[in-house]
């Protein structure tokens, strides 16, 4: 059975409009959080990474659009155009193009919005990007909460194992909207401050906005330097509670536990773990509980949410590019605001930025309605 690579990827992210800048960032442990006072969107001041929208805009005009696009298909457009350019893979019925997004565009909902109701339709964002850039196949719409962006990656290699495609381009995003900060605040769970995950002092969460985009492929010859393989992956939910955790981590460690069977591999063979880390009570101590059930307590394992806030649908794809990046090169990167262990179960926090000669990681996710997400990567040799 041949392999499953990722390829290809592009971030639009605070830091910039590609994955360099992102890894740049993250490397000279800059965060880029910003606390904003922007009361059309909260009330309240909040700390969030949002996209540059002039910038956005310059790489968006760049691409002569015919029409018109919401700023989350703009996000969307601009990262994977670049993936496509880049992969300069001719699209045809084998080519599928997975959306992968919470929210969508839910802020088009809003009293001064131009564009209708309709347009907040997942399969009318999908549509959008589909047309745009030219796909031949209907668009799958990935909307599992905050795993969704790591479940398409699981997805898209299903698709390509079951011969339905041979090559996925995979575009992920969320927007920072009144709607989404307003929910997260009704659970008292926004920060002020940067987040710091698995940190006694932590106060709560940040949200982010992000696009991100991938290429996902069975063809060695269309991997590039950070290319990696897709070895093994698990989804579980734990139903336990429409925005709660489960207090065992079940769902959680029987994802970990699928996606390593899969691998063949053992969970000491696990160079480290980019995990979703989202700096809430709940989420920490109960990843903090199935890491240790699965072994994995000595790990060396960071969460990249003190970068970019949480980035809801888009963050495990984010998160994936960057342990692409980190893998080739060679490079554990700290898990920004870490200064004292703040759950009961031990974790072996990354502090510091340190080269080390890593081959594996799994990226896991968990979210609402009990969802729980987990992949094995491995460094390709190309």
């Amino acid at each position: 059975m041949s392999k499953i690579y990722l390829s290809h990827n592009n971030i639009v992210s605070s830091f910039g409009f590609n994955s360099i800048s992102a890894i740049e960032g993250i490397r000279n442990q800059v965060s880029g959080l910003s606390l904003y006072e922007d009361k059309k969107i909260l009330g309240t001041p909040f700390c969030s990474s949002r996209i540059h929208q002039e910038k956005l805009q310059e790489h968006y005009s760049a691409l002569s659009p015919n029409e018109e696009h919401t700023r989350l298909e703009q996000m969307m457009l601009v990262s994977l155009s670049d993936c496509l350019k880049k992969a300069n893979i001719k699209l045809t019925e084998k080519t599928g193009l997975i959306i992968s997004t919470t929210k969508g565009n839910i802020d088009v909902l809003e009293n001064e919005s131009k564009y209708p109701e309709s347009r907040a339709y997942l399969p009318v964002l999908g549509e959008k990007i589909r047309q745009f850039l030219g796909f031949g196949n209907k668009p799958i719409i990935i909307s599992n909460a905050c795993v969704s962006g790591i479940l398409a990656i699981a997805a898209a290699k299903r698709f390509i194992k079951q011969g339905l495609y041979d090559d996925v381009f995979i575009v992920a995003g969320d927007l920072v909207t009144p709607f989404i900060l307003s929910g997260f605040n009704a659970f008292q769970a926004l920060s002020t401050e940067p987040c710091r995950p698995y940190c006694k002092t932590r106060t709560g969460i940040n949200i982010g906005e992000v696009a991100s985009s991938v290429l996902v492929t069975n063809d060695p010859s269309k991997t590039t330097d950070e290319s990696v393989i897709v070895l093994g992956e698990g989804s579980c939910n734990d139903a336990n509670h429409i925005s709660g955790p489960s207090r065992t981590g079940e769902g959680l460690l029987r994802s970990v536990e699928a996606a390593i069977k899969q691998s063949e591999l053992q969970s000491g063979d696990i160079d480290y773990i980019s995990a979703h880390g989202t700096a809430t009570m709940y989420n920490d101590e109960m990843e903090s509980i199935a890491f240790e059930r699965a072994n994995l307590s000595n790990t060396p394992l960071n969460s990249l949410k003190g970068y970019f806030g949480h980035t809801l649908g888009a963050s495990g794809l984010l998160e994936t590019i960057i342990g692409m990046h980190s893998l080739h090169q060679n490079t554990l990167f700290a898990s920004l605001g870490f200064q004292e262990l703040g759950v009961s179960r031990p974790l072996n926090i990354i502090k510091e930025t340190t080269s080390k000669n890593i081959n594996t990681f799994l990226k896991t996710a968990s979210g609402f309605g009990g969802s729980n997400t987990a992949v094995v990567f491995q460094k390709a040799q190309v």
